[in-house]
């Protein structure tokens, strides 16, 4: 059996999305079938239309997604129908180099649907990070679908399964913020403020919030931060210095993603400070920075991969700060759209206008 379905398609490069019928197929061996409630509008998708992750259209967008199990395929024991599930799109394979060495959070093998979902004519789509949650209904591994607590609203716990695990895990998990640190974060979009919220939970005494809006630095005090900088008029690094004793920040995370920012966080640290990148860059990127100074200053530089996450531990976590009231999920929701309305999501979110517009089906 097979199910006829509204989702948003990306047919060819930098065109228009556009909602289309598609058929998603019932789940084989490992797979579940997902009725979507909600689905946030990120980035990558923007990215995915753009061409700028392959060229392997048609892709069916959307990932950040919460849902309900409709189905479960066979061999399947750990989920059933009816259970309220957030998606990820990291499903470690429990098989790799990275697996077997007790790091599954890097997971080099991660697992997906192998049935396509298509269009009406039999076209495969491509599933944005192998989920495709723009629809009414998805295919996706057993391993990718997690279970949460059913009280959380799913246009709020979607989020987590993207952007705020992004930023929240990049603090908490690759950065590795501690009671008392000093932590300053460059960027105040969606994953920047999850990366402030991330710091200030794990007991950070300064967050620093850096951004050239002062309306982006106004919503970071809602997510805790301490201190703001507009560094549209001012050295972010002179005034993180200023803010912590002339010494620089424990944790320094470039939520942007581009050369400048990189060097921002970089020089911001204190001497063995931790500098974490999770803003994604363009493809063509450079950045040069003296040797020496990488050697002298000590610490560490990181890339941080999806907060560096291990879903089924850390998704239920997320949730439950969110339900006891200590994880403004909420707060990330800038407004909800329908299906037909994603194309315009993505101006705004290019323009800065939104933290999140959600689709909610």
């Amino acid at each position: 059996m097979s199910y006829e379905v509204r989702g948003v398609v990306a047919a060819k490069k930098g065109a228009p999305v556009e909602v289309q019928t598609i058929v998603v197929p019932d789940p084989g061996p490992g797979e579940v079938l997902v009725d979507v409630q909600a689905c946030g509008v990120c980035h990558t998708d923007l990215h995915y239309r753009e061409g700028a992750i392959n060229d392997e259209f048609p892709f069916l967008l959307g990932h950040e997604a919460a849902g309900t199990i409709a189905a479960v395929g066979e061999g399947v024991t750990d989920l059933a129908p009816g259970d309220y599930v957030v998606l990820a799109w990291r499903a470690p394979c429990g098989r790799c180099r990275s697996c077997r060495r007790g790091r599954p959070w890097y997971c080099f093998d991660s697992l997906n649907a192998t049935q396509p979902m298509t269009l009406l004519d039999g076209t495969p789509l491509s599933p944005a990070l192998g989920i495709g949650a723009f629809a009414e209904k998805t295919l996706v591994a057993a391993g990718q679908a997690v279970k949460v607590d059913p009280a959380a609203r799913p246009e709020a716990a979607g989020l987590i399964g993207c952007g705020v695990m992004a930023g929240y895990g990049a603090a908490v998990n690759t950065g590795g913020v501690s009671r008392g640190d000093t932590v300053a974060v460059i960027g105040c979009g969606g994953v920047g403020n999850a990366a402030i919220a991330g710091a200030s939970l794990a007991g950070a005494r300064r967050v620093i919030a850096i951004d050239i809006d002062n309306a982006k630095l106004a919503g970071a005090e809602r997510f805790g931060a301490t201190h703001t900088v507009n560094s549209r008029g001012t050295d972010p690094i002179e005034a993180v210095r200023e803010l912590t004793g002339g010494f620089g920040v424990d944790v320094a995370i470039d939520a942007v993603g581009r050369p400048e920012t990189y060097k921002q966080a970089f020089y911001m640290r204190d001497h063995a400070g931790i500098m974490v990148q999770v803003g994604v860059p363009d493809p063509e990127m450079k950045i040069e920075i003296p040797l020496i100074d990488v050697f002298s200053r000590g610490g560490a530089v990181k890339s941080s991969w999806y907060g560096d996450c291990l879903p089924t531990r850390d998704f239920p976590i997320l949730i439950d700060q969110y339900l006891s009231g200590r994880l403004d999920l909420g707060g990330f929701v800038s407004e909800t759209i329908a299906l037909e309305q994603v194309e315009q999501a993505f101006t705004k979110m290019h323009h800065g206008q939104v933290l999140r517009s959600v689709v909610v089906l």
